[in-house]
């Protein structure tokens, strides 16, 4: 279970503050298992400070308090504070980042689900797309959107297979394995044969108030058509 520890404190040293966790993560490298940190400002008291320090378990955050780095730390840290800080422990009993939801919502239920209803809810009205193997790669528009994952599943019946879901800021990136078998009608040029085909390659989108605003697509249509015995354009020239 992922385990948080909170340090809320009241420092007018925050610079030094700042400059000691930084020693710390460069002196505590290889053995550390803290994973994720966070500080907040107070806004209404601006010498009011809270960390969050995130672990995968309890047990890490104890394996991590009883390196001698950690302790040279805290004594540091103890004399840059305006009286003792106060820790909280968490186990984290719910943890769900909402841009993940989202982008996790257009794989399941349209690309592969082929709800296209989810596309209307889940992407902005000028959405801008991204695709360099396109020869227009730039184009705006939900309804290209649309157009494209209506064009994948006329032809295949087909799966994402997440590898790896990364958020930061109000990017998510998905890194998927794509499997296809084209049952369902030509594509590329190439009429259906009832094969299944596998591609790899990423996705990543810019989230803002709810709805995906902008997508990057990296992959190679080139070889999928060259598995299906085509030239290795992707536009079947």
């Amino acid at each position: 279970m992922t385990f948080v520890q909170v340090i809320d404190y009241e420092t007018r040293r925050f610079d030094e503050m700042n400059a000691l966790i930084d020693r710390w993560a460069e002196q505590s490298s290889g053995r550390r298992t803290a994973t994720h940190t966070m500080i907040g400002q107070d806004r209404d008291a601006r010498t009011h400070y809270v960390d969050m320090v995130e672990f995968p378990s309890y047990e890490d955050a104890m394996r991590n308090s009883h390196l001698p780095e950690t302790d040279r730390m805290f004594q540091e840290m103890v004399a840059l504070c305006e009286g003792m800080p106060k820790f909280v422990n968490l186990d984290v009993v719910r943890d769900e980042h909402l841009n993940k939801q989202l982008v996790e919502r257009v794989f399941q239920e349209a690309l592969m689900g082929g709800d296209m209803t989810v596309l209307d809810e889940c992407f902005a009205t000028n959405y801008i797309d991204h695709d360099a193997s396109k020869e227009e790669s730039t184009v705006i528009g939900r309804e290209a959107m649309r157009a494209d994952v209506e064009t994948w599943r006329s032809a295949f019946h087909m799966t994402f297979e997440p590898v790896a879901r990364l958020a930061e800021g109000d990017m998510v990136t998905t890194v998927w394995n794509w499997r296809g078998t084209h049952d369902k009608g030509p594509f590329m040029g190439v009429a259906p044969s009832g094969k299944t085909y596998e591609m790899s390659g990423s996705t990543t989108f810019r989230c803002l108030d709810g709805e995906i605003i902008e997508g990057w697509w990296h992959y190679n249509p080139g070889s999928l058509q060259r598995q299906m015995g085509g030239s290795g354009s992707p536009y079947g020239s």
